[in-house]
């Protein structure tokens, strides 16, 4: 069993796991991609020490060299899922493999997901949902409706099979990346339509009635993975004590998922602070 499972690479993220490993731990850390600082246009102009801006993507790549550099394990993978287990430590399912830690800490950043179709917004929360483990239980064999095209729709597919028989898997005009025992309609969505409630969904060629959506692009967020496990979410963002744990004994936030300023400086510095906390922890696990 690992000691500390990072979830995102990031500032938050690698500076944990430098401190940690630092303190005589060996953390893991898991990421996929490059969250905010995806686009080439991000570049970066108030950080200490860059005399010119730095790409943001940059930024990232350097400090995952750093980590590397120190030994620190850095696995290119998506983390699919979050579970507490019996012996009160933690599975993290990634797309390869399922790893069993004592203490989880997660630093993936804020989604920014916003579907940029007529209807979204109006329909976000009366409708529309994010997460199957949470909301899916409202929509008991009811005909229902998931958008997304890879592992992460696959995975929340199988959560909502346990509820309902009628469902539609709309991939957005994007390529499918496993075959589903659902009918599927790989048309661009072009509105989501209702009343009160959402009611349809509009495509280029078609119009399907639904009674529920659940949103699967990408990769889940830390607020996916927090919410599955009743941890306390205010203003889309995580709370978290004076020690950066959540309200779930062992699970860390740290970045920009738990609000404040979101600035690299910050989260650089709740990096370092949640490394020492985890140590902690852990210590005083162990002596128990």
């Amino acid at each position: 069993m690992k000691k500390a499972i990072i979830i995102g690479y990031g500032p938050a993220g690698i500076s944990a796991a430098i401190y940690l490993k630092r303190s005589g731990l060996d953390p893991i850390v898991i990421g996929k991609d490059y969250g905010t600082f995806s686009y080439d246009e991000i570049h970066i102009e108030n950080y200490y020490g860059f005399e010119h801006p730095i790409n943001g993507r940059e930024l990232i790549d350097n400090g995952i060299a750093q980590a590397k550099r120190l030994g620190i394990e850095i696995i290119f993978d998506s983390v699919l899922d979050l579970r507490e287990t019996f012996n009160n430590s933690f599975e993290v399912v990634t797309e390869t493999k399922t790893f069993e830690t004592e203490t989880v800490l997660l630093a993936t950043g804020k989604q920014r997901l916003q579907l940029n179709i007529p209807g979204f917004r109006k329909y976000r929360g009366k409708g529309i949902s994010f997460c199957a483990t949470c909301d899916g239980f409202f929509y008991r064999r009811k005909k229902l409706a998931i958008i997304g095209c890879g592992p992460y729709m696959q995975q929340e597919l199988k959560e909502l099979e346990n509820l309902s028989d009628d469902i539609t898997v709309f991939t957005n005009a994007k390529e499918l990346s496993q075959p589903v025992d659902h009918p599927v309609v790989t048309d661009k969505i072009t509105a989501f339509k209702g009343d009160q409630k959402i009611t349809s969904i509009e495509t280029a060629n078609g119009s399907y009635p639904v009674d529920g959506i659940f949103v699967a692009i990408g990769t889940p967020s830390s607020i996916d993975f927090a919410q599955k496990l009743g941890v306390v979410v205010e203003r889309s963002s995580l709370v978290v004590d004076d020690h950066y744990q959540t309200n779930v004994s062992g699970l860390f936030a740290a970045g920009d998922v738990i609000g404040g300023k979101l600035q690299i400086a910050k989260a650089v510095y709740d990096g370092m602070m949640v490394a020492d906390a985890i140590n902690k922890y852990i210590k005083q696990k162990n002596k128990a």
